[in-house]
């Protein structure tokens, strides 16, 4: 019996120390992502990779092929689908999301409670565009773009963080 009590004593305190440990872990790669989403938002050099849209009008849909918005210091790569409104368009559709293009005026809030809140503006010779995205320590992220001549339309996403696939296409 005494075999029995201290075996699930020492079980016991096996598990605690490896679930302690295992928390351990998770924080640290929690503030390792942090710390490098930080630094892609501060040297503007960053990818965000979508995965859902949400337009304003109709529901959402999953996105399954590979769209982004990438932002390499003062240029702007919007590669993203749209559904929605035009209101004045050029014949055939145009540019819409896609398009490479020069930041008019970039606005970087800071971390604030976990997130940070970015708003720049682009005229891509079709539209005047403005983007805001809000960016999680976690690398999740949300885009907001509002367009003066379509809809506006949201998208959820990633921020991918590894050096490999940083903002470089």
């Amino acid at each position: 019996m005494k075999r029995i009590a201290c075996f699930l004593a020492l079980s016991f305190l096996l598990l605690n120390g490896c679930g302690a440990m295992g928390q351990s872990l998770k924080q640290e790669e929690e503030k390792r992502i942090a710390q490098q989403v930080g630094k892609r938002l501060d040297t503007k050099d960053y990818r965000i990779q979508i995965n859902y849209m949400s337009p304003s009008r109709g529901g959402g849909k999953v996105v399954t092929d590979v769209y982004s918005l990438t932002v390499k210091g003062s240029v702007v790569d919007s590669h993203l689908p749209y559904m929605g409104v035009a209101y004045s368009v050029p014949y055939g559709g145009g540019k819409v999301l896609t398009f490479k293009d020069d930041i008019d005026e970039y606005s970087d809030s800071g971390w604030e409670k976990g997130k940070r809140k970015i708003v720049f503006s682009t005229n891509n010779d079709e539209d005047n565009i403005v983007y805001t995205i809000t960016v999680f320590e976690n690398a999740s992220a949300d885009i907001r773009v509002h367009c003066n001549n379509r809809e506006d339309i949201s998208y959820n996403g990633e921020l991918i963080t590894d050096e490999e696939d940083s903002g470089q296409e």
